[in-house]
């Protein structure tokens, strides 16, 4: 059967369709109206190693924000889908990724406690039409539908384009390394027997 996921979510505000392979090879097809946040996908996709599908409609004539969000729920919610009881899984990593100037840093535990650290405050202003402080809240829905314990950083940088891009091939890494089967791993790994 394979750790696959497919969620819908639709809204009054939004319409988002996510199909997820964990154990993919990059292949993709992003479609959210929003060019900036589909380039940012495709980095997540192509590094995380996922073939991912994200079709996404949303009331972009009022906000970004709408959509950005939704898209991050219904992605979160496909990853908790694909990784099922999570047996197996090597659940920690912690990454470093450079992009030109910038640094990024992106250590998750998928743990079935949400939670976000965000510390990026040079991350201002807009790339394109891109409101880049929507990064966080993308990060926070996933995390929180996830059920991840997720602590992005910027330690420096300063071109947005670049910063961002580098947070999102950090979590694409992140991902795949925690998402990862290890075969010393025989049940859940935790001492409480659940995650």
């Amino acid at each position: 059967m394979g750790r696959t996921a497919r969620v819908s979510r639709k809204t009054s505000e939004t319409d988002v369709a996510v199909e997820l392979n964990l154990d993919g090879v990059g292949r993709h097809t992003i479609q959210t109206q929003i060019p900036f946040l589909d380039h940012m996908l495709a980095q997540l996709a192509t590094h995380g190693l996922f073939d991912l599908s994200i079709e996404a409609r949303g009331d972009l004539q009022v906000d970004l924000h709408h959509t950005v969000e939704d898209v991050g729920i219904a992605l979160g919610e496909a990853f908790a889908q694909a990784l099922g009881d999570k047996r197996g899984i090597r659940r920690f990593a912690s990454v470093l990724i450079p992009l030109d100037e910038a640094l990024a840093r992106v250590v998750l535990d998928i743990s079935g406690r949400p939670y976000l650290v965000y510390e990026a405050p040079q991350l201002k202003g807009r790339v394109g039409s891109f409101d880049v402080t929507l990064v966080k809240e993308f990060m926070r829905a996933l995390a929180i539908h996830m059920k991840v314990n997720l602590h992005v950083g910027i330690l420096y940088g300063e071109n947005s384009h670049h910063c961002v891009e580098a947070i999102f091939k950090a979590l694409a890494r992140s991902l795949d390394q925690a998402t990862a089967i290890d075969p010393r791993i025989a049940d859940v790994p935790s001492t409480k027997g659940s995650l």
